[in-house]
């Protein structure tokens, strides 16, 4: 059985810790360690459930001592799960605040969000930001809680959920610690190649200045292309009228300027975005390091503070490079909101398409669309993403047809939101309330799905601020999208804590996440092994998510030397 403790740290290095019951409150009294370190890792031979206010606070202390804890509670990530739930998203979330709250004290707001700091774990190992805690008011605002997450409308989901959340918080730490390899060498060769040498001055680099050349050339006069507003100009000086500079938008006008110009943008991001300069900020001894956000994002899926991590373009992934004798086992989950989508309506025909491993869009154009893969896909992600008008809206007709539970799914949640409720995915992670809705009491209190087993997406009650949009269609074009994207977000958490778990035996070290890709740095003989673990933990992150259903979360999975021959 799992044991509970409470644990903060106390001055000195030191550490204050309670053992808890299933209530919440504690189960003995306060003890006080002289080395936290020592403390937490005495009990590393029993189950334990650290119980902290912050992971982001702690662990890293742990890790860089050699301590690597298997399950936590992260006290400010849950009442953020806690706050939404409720329809208060957008409230202090801090533990200080939630105490307050207890207390009926006037609530701190959260402390504003630091600055990145490249090349450097720093920042990882200051004191805790915003208002101090004392361990007494911890202990009161985990007891407390325990009670809202048993007033949860599914409560053993939202229990769930802030278990995957916390042991995502534990992921990011470690990722962040491991770092991805990266050759810095490369990089610098890739950079000359695509760019051309630098000029003294930190002006931009001979291609880029080639181009801008070739853009002026091209307009008869001198124009700015890393400037919009210069580029706009130009085109009505030439007698055309463009809204915008965006590659798809520029891609369509006859003109000599738009080649050169096109492919300076594409150059200039890589040269501001992952240039010299990030190389010399953010890769130290072989390893890029950024600082993962889980939940980052209102539908769960992660962001990075800094380093942008989760949009390293195509050809600078040739830079991530495992290490001598070690391969990257590469991994994307295949077609995973689709397949959510199918777990969480509870649609038989779209569980069997789902229920295989092979290309799901070519399964349903064979049952839908005869044959015809574009259209099934077309429709499918239309329906997901409300793209629901001319073809689309007649590829959806023939979707709703051949699958009428999935389509109501999030028919109903779009509906929700134009109305100005709430949806939740499947564990409970709920949508922000729109500006300026007004509360619509238990209108939305969830009712239970056709075909069993689950929620519809409908959640309860008012709006607080959170969506910036109040325009109704918006709105249910979100949360149409929101109860399928969060509920694959909630797959993936699960997904990582359980591959987490299957590769702690082992040399191989999660490195990066983002969304449905994950990558593992590990010996090559180890490979094989990776491989598994990760088909064996989509496998069973489904399972534990949403239950004994037929549908499959199958990945691509490549063994690579180098991040940019994955695919």
């Amino acid at each position: 059985m799992t044991e509970r403790w409470a644990l903060a740290a106390a001055e000195g290095g030191g550490a204050l810790l309670a053992p808890l019951g299933e209530d919440g409150r504690p189960a003995g009294p306060v003890l006080r360690e002289p080395d936290l370190v020592e403390a937490v890792g005495a009990r590393l031979p029993r189950a334990t459930r650290w119980v902290w206010r912050a992971t982001s606070e702690l662990y890293p202390r742990l890790l860089a001592a050699g301590v690597r804890i298997e399950r936590c509670y992260d006290i400010e990530v849950a009442e953020q799960l806690l706050l939404g739930h409720e329809g208060r998203l957008g409230e202090p979330r801090s533990a200080a605040a939630a105490w307050a709250r207890l207390r009926h004290a006037p609530v701190p707001p959260d402390p504003p969000p630091r600055s990145a700091e490249p090349g450097s774990q720093s920042s990882l190992f200051e004191p805790h930001a915003g208002a101090a805690l004392p361990f007494e008011g911890l202990l009161e605002v985990y007891a407390g809680q325990v009670r809202r997450h048993g007033a949860a409308e599914h409560p053993d989901r939202m229990r769930l959920l802030t278990a995957s959340e916390s042991a995502g918080m534990l992921v990011a730490a470690e990722m962040h610690r491991s770092g991805l390899p990266w050759r810095a060498d490369v990089h610098r060769e890739l950079l000359c190649e695509l760019l051309g040498e630098r000029y003294a001055g930190g002006g931009e680099p001979r291609r880029l200045a080639e181009l801008a050349d070739e853009v002026s050339a091209a307009f008869g006069r001198r124009v700015r292309p890393d400037l919009p507003a210069d580029v706009v100009k130009a085109f009505a000086s030439a007698g055309i009228k463009v809204r915008s500079t965006r590659r798809w938008e520029l891609a369509e006008i006859a003109h000599p300027a738009v080649e050169p110009l096109i492919q300076y943008k594409k150059l200039y991001r890589i040269w501001t975005a992952h240039g010299w300069s990030w190389l010399q900020d953010w890769v130290r001894d072989g390893r890029f390091r950024p600082e993962y956000q889980p939940g980052g994002t209102v539908s769960g899926r992660w962001t990075t503070h800094g380093g942008g991590a989760l949009q390293i373009p195509r050809v600078i992934r040739r830079a991530v490079v495992a290490d001598e004798g070690w391969r990257l086992v590469v991994a994307d989950a295949d077609q995973m909101e689709p397949r959510v989508l199918a777990a969480i309506s509870r649609d038989p025909g779209l569980m069997e398409v789902a229920g295989h491993d092979g290309d799901l869009y070519t399964a349903l154009s064979d049952r839908a669309f005869a044959g015809d893969r574009d259209h099934a896909k077309i429709a499918l992600l239309g329906a997901v993403y409300g793209q629901t008008s001319g073809d689309g809206l007649k590829n959806l007709a023939a979707l709703r047809r051949r699958f009428p539970l999935a389509v109501a799914y999030v028919d109903d949640a779009a509906r929700a939101g134009e109305e100005g409720r709430l949806v939740r995915t499947w564990l409970g992670r709920t949508s922000p309330r729109a500006v300026g809705a007004e509360d619509d009491g238990e209108a939305g209190i969830p009712q239970e799905a056709p075909g069993g087993g689950g929620a519809s997406p409908r959640g309860s009650g008012a709006f607080t601020p959170g969506y910036a949009s109040s325009d109704g269609r918006a709105r249910g074009r979100f949360t149409r999208n929101f109860v399928v994207q969060g509920s694959a977000a909630d797959w993936a958490l699960l997904m990582l804590a359980a591959l987490r778990r299957e590769l702690a035996p082992i040399r191989a070290e999660l490195v990066f996440f983002q969304h449905d890709e994950v990558i593992v740095h590990c010996p090559e003989e180890e490979a094989e092994r990776v491989t598994e673990a990760i088909r064996s933990a989509g496998a069973l992150a489904g399972r534990i998510a949403f239950g004994d259903t037929p549908v499959r979360f199958p990945f691509t999975t490549a063994t690579v030397e180098r991040y940019s021959d994955a695919k």
